[in-house]
């Protein structure tokens, strides 16, 4: 994609690989920005991947921009079957030019061994896209967490204690981190019930919070997609008809 000169951030199960919270994955998750221009390199992307779309929405700036997602499955030989999900808006997630502006670059290598550059969405912000209505997600966001913190716990900084202490979903390891950063974790408390509980070291408890999230964000999370569901059910019905749809 970023050879397509495509505007993107790598997502999903991949994503999470890359910082270290391995969950397999044969798709692709992409978030991008919607204008004309770049979803002309997307389309020429797709082109040279022999993608196309499989089901609807159609890859049309107009869905993307209601949070549609919009699937392609590639015909080209030596990515045969690979199929891309591409959004550009999501659920408690900043827009794309933000989102680009916090992303991660991490150097990879193809299989021939030539350097490449993939560009991730942020840590915070995966988590953030992560907080859906599916039950499989969570355990992830808790991995990828956990894992930033242990990897940089002996180098906190003023935006990683209060991400950890935000959205740690372990209680070990959350009351572990409000008793080495008592501070920031009192002003955090009053956001966040979890972290006042992990303050009296009360592990029930913090469980019982981060249960309560979980269930909150999954109600948000089906509230929001009911609108575009219907109008998906409304366009796989026209294209079954042969018909337009008002969504048109």
């Amino acid at each position: 994609m970023r050879m397509a000169g495509v505007r993107n951030l790598l997502m999903g199960g991949q994503a999470c690989v890359l910082y270290g919270a391995a969950e397999f994955s044969r798709d692709t998750d992409l978030a991008v920005l919607a204008s004309p221009e770049n979803l002309r390199c997307l389309e020429r992307a797709m082109d040279a991947l022999d993608a196309a779309v499989i089901a609807v929405p159609p890859a049309e700036a107009r869905f993307l921009d209601r949070g549609h997602a919009v699937h392609f499955r590639c015909g080209r030989d030596d990515v045969r079957g690979l199929r891309i999900d591409v959004m550009s808006r999501m659920r408690g997630v900043d827009e794309f030019s933000r989102l680009w502006e916090r992303r991660t670059t991490v150097q990879l290598s193809d299989s021939q061994g030539s350097e490449l550059e993939a560009d991730v969405l942020a840590l915070p912000d995966l988590v953030a896209a992560k907080k859906t209505q599916r039950d499989k997600d969570w355990p992830m966001i808790s991995r990828l967490v956990a894992v930033n913190y242990f990897q940089f716990r002996s180098e906190a900084t003023s935006t990683r204690v209060p991400f950890w202490l935000r959205e740690l979903r372990t209680p070990e390891l959350l009351i572990e981190c409000v008793q080495v950063f008592p501070d920031v974790s009192q002003e955090v408390a009053a956001e966040r019930p979890a972290v006042a509980a992990a303050l009296v070291r009360d592990a029930p408890r913090v469980e019982s919070e981060f249960a309560a999230e979980q269930a909150r964000e999954q109600e948000l999370d089906r509230v929001y997609w009911a609108p575009l569901r219907a109008e998906l059910e409304q366009l796989r019905r026209a294209r079954h008809q042969g018909g337009h749809t008002a969504a048109e």
